[in-house]
C-alpha cells in the first residue's frame, strides 16, 4: 500500500503523506474512514512513529484528514477534493508547457497529440 523509498530526495514524512493522499484520490480510502494508527503505521513502515506523526500533521493542514482527539485520524469530506486540486494543478502545468512549445514553434496539434500521447507519425 504506502513505500518508502529511501534513495527519494523528499523528506520520509511527505513520501507517506503523498502516499496516504494518492490512496484517497484513488478512492480507497472514502470520507470519514478512519486511519491506521501512528504506531501501527510506523510499525508497517519500520519508521520512526514521529515521522507519521509528522506526516498527519501535514495533510490535516492540507485538509485531507482530520483528526478526533482519542479516536484517532479520519479522511475527511474535504480529502476528496484532493482530486479536483491536483487536477487543477495538472491543468496548470499543461498550461504553461503549451505556452513554452508554442514559443518554440509547435503548433496546437502537435502539442494536443503530446497530451493524447500520439506519435507525431501517426
Amino acid at each position: 500500500m504506502l513505500n518508502v523509498d529511501y534513495r527519494d530526495a523528499r523528506p520520509i514524512y511527505e513520501q507517506v503523506a503523498s502516499g496516504i493522499e494518492d490512496l484517497v484520490v484513488h478512492g480507497v480510502y472514502s470520507a470519514d474512514v478512519q486511519l491506521p494508527s501512528v504506531r501501527q503505521l510506523a510499525a508497517e513502515l519500520s519508521i520512526n512513529p514521529n515521522t507519521i506523526q509528522r506526516a498527519f500533521a501535514l495533510l490535516e493542514s492540507k485538509g485531507v484528514i482530520y483528526s478526533v482527539k482519542g479516536r484517532g485520524n479520519f479522511v475527511s469530506a474535504d480529502g476528496a477534493l484532493v482530486r479536483e486540486r491536483r487536477l487543477a494543478e495538472i491543468s496548470m502545468k499543461l498550461r504553461s508547457l503549451a505556452k513554452a512549445a508554442r514559443a518554440l514553434g509547435a503548433d496546437d496539434t502537435a502539442i494536443a497529440g503530446w497530451v493524447l500521447g500520439k506519435e507525431e507519425n501517426e
